[in-house]
């Protein structure tokens, strides 16, 4: 049980449930027969577990250098060797499932995952460390719609929306560790431009990316209060997190604002792809 629990710590928890959380809400949305539901959930999700174990497997020299007692590998509650085996045994779960739904959604989760596993094998550390989410992340819409009997693409709007949704995690989610990173040579993007340009850039993608999911929403028929309200709540919380950033500078409420706003996006995706 200590070997699963510590497995279980080095997924990133959190994160790995909000994106399967996200993949149930989207499959409903997108009208998928149960079973083809309960496929995608547990693709996406073993998935996610692939890229979070690989995560902390990569980096547990950087971890254990600036001394991260919170990650179960740096604290020797698993061996590196089982959190690689894990990894691949869920990496393969996910792509046997994938394949289940049709060859369009697993080369679309390949794609995914790819570049997921390739931002911790090495693009973390260079400019190009926002590509892998924009990609991943703007694919990750698809994977419903590509899960159907007759597969077909996310909206456009869905997927930009999702790839600014990605950008935004990935621009405010390093930025509390990022002395840590410095000292162990990792220079992404947000580290190179920035607290304060990060977060402007993750918000107006945010917001951009609300009034993109409301005017194509619209267009393909949603319910116009209910998409505006979304709107309107994520430009609201992005007036604040700018108010609060003046005020304070990019402090980690600044950074919560943020994915709040982030949330509330995904929120009026997931309605948008029901309703349309």
């Amino acid at each position: 049980m200590r070997t699963v629990r510590a497995l279980w710590g080095a997924t990133h928890p959190g994160p790995s449930l909000v994106v399967t959380v996200l993949s149930l809400a989207l499959g409903v949305a997108a009208g998928l027969e149960p079973w083809r539901i309960v496929v995608l959930v547990v693709a996406v999700f073993a998935g996610q577990i692939s890229v979070g174990l690989s995560n902390d497997a990569i980096d547990l020299f950087r971890d254990a250098t600036v001394g991260r007692a919170d990650k179960p590998l740096v604290r020797g509650d698993t061996r590196v060797r089982t959190a690689w085996i894990a990894a691949l045994i869920a990496l393969g779960v996910a792509l046997i499932l994938s394949a289940v739904l049709g060859w369009a959604m697993l080369i679309a989760h390949v794609i995914a995952l790819v570049f997921a596993w390739g931002y911790n094998a090495g693009l973390k550390a260079t400019p190009l460390s926002l590509v892998p989410f924009l990609v991943s992340f703007g694919i990750f819409p698809s994977l419903a719609t590509l899960s159907a009997p007759v597969p077909q693409p996310a909206a456009v709007w869905a997927s930009f929306a999702g790839a600014m949704l990605g950008a935004a995690v990935h621009l405010t989610n390093v930025l509390p560790d990022l002395e840590d990173d410095r000292r162990t040579g990792v220079r992404g993007l947000p580290h190179r431009i920035g607290p304060t340009a990060s977060v402007v850039l993750a918000v107006a993608g945010i917001v951009v990316a609300a009034i993109a999911v409301l005017v194509g929403s619209l267009i393909e028929g949603a319910a116009p209060v209910v998409m505006a309200l979304f709107a309107v709540a994520v430009i609201v919380i992005a007036g604040a997190v700018m108010i609060r950033m003046r005020r304070r500078g990019a402090d980690r409420t600044g950074f919560r604002l943020v994915m709040g706003a982030a949330l509330v996006l995904a929120l009026q995706l997931v309605v948008a792809s029901g309703t349309a």
